[in-house]
């Protein structure tokens, strides 16, 4: 497998080469095209995976694999727009954001992992992916994507929605930035705390940020107080 990532870093989309006989597996939704001798089979992975990734990690509840015969190519993009990030895991285990799962080799087993009951409050995170084994990986962001490794010791403090990934193992913590004032008026909230040795990866924009903001724009959300768009926001919201 071959991936080649261009558009970068606000339009991002990936061009995955297959030999004869490889396979990408990918999120429902994210394919833009294909080329050659590519078949494409729909399943969830076992009925109580895919309910547990599509209730619980955010993700949906099938995935496609795309198989090559002779060979041929598959483009692939996110919804939002953004970034892709692509790695080759040995051994490794990455602990990754909802929705910023898009591809990997069939061979990575993709699981969910409780990020802690705190992670409740934020409306974000709650719940992870795990994401471990042996082949290719592809993420994707809202913005770019910004690598960050940790020494050991060393603290990063991140709003948990600009978290794309980081690498199982290492310490982290949730809690609030500030007092209750700030926590209500700076428009900072929930963040985690990452202390070293690990690496980090953060996008540059955030999907809820982004909701919020939308919010302001059309009626405050549309809770029957005569927003100007009520059901797209809440279409919106729940997508």
């Amino acid at each position: 497998m071959k991936v080649d990532i261009t558009h970068r870093p606000s339009y991002a989309k990936a061009a995955v080469t297959l030999g004869p006989g490889e396979a990408v597996k990918a999120e429902a939704g994210a394919l833009l095209a294909m080329e050659g001798d590519v078949s494409i089979k729909t399943a969830s992975g076992g009925i109580m995976k895919g309910l547990k990734r599509s209730l619980m990690g955010g993700e949906s509840f099938f995935q496609n694999t795309f198989t090559a015969g002779n060979g041929g190519v598959v483009h692939l993009c996110p919804v939002l727009p953004g970034d892709l990030w692509h790695t080759q895991l040995a051994g490794q285990t990455l602990v990754v954001q909802d929705g910023s799962y898009l591809a990997s080799s069939p061979e990575l087993d993709v699981d969910t992992k409780w990020a802690g009951a705190r992670g409740f409050f934020s409306g974000e995170g709650f719940v992870m992916l795990k994401v471990s084994g042996h082949g290719d990986l592809i993420l994707s962001s809202y913005g770019a994507i910004e690598e960050k490794a940790l020494a050991a010791g060393e603290r990063f403090v991140v709003d948990t929605g600009h978290i794309v990934a980081f690498t199982h193992g290492t310490d982290h913590d949730i809690r609030r930035l500030g007092g209750i004032k700030s926590t209500l008026f700076s428009g900072e909230g929930i963040v985690s705390e990452f202390t070293g040795p690990g690496t980090v990866w953060t996008q540059s924009r955030s999907t809820q940020g982004f909701l919020a903001w939308l919010s302001t724009r059309m009626g405050g959300g549309g809770g029957g107080s005569g927003g100007e768009n009520p059901g797209l926001l809440g279409n919106l919201m729940r997508g």
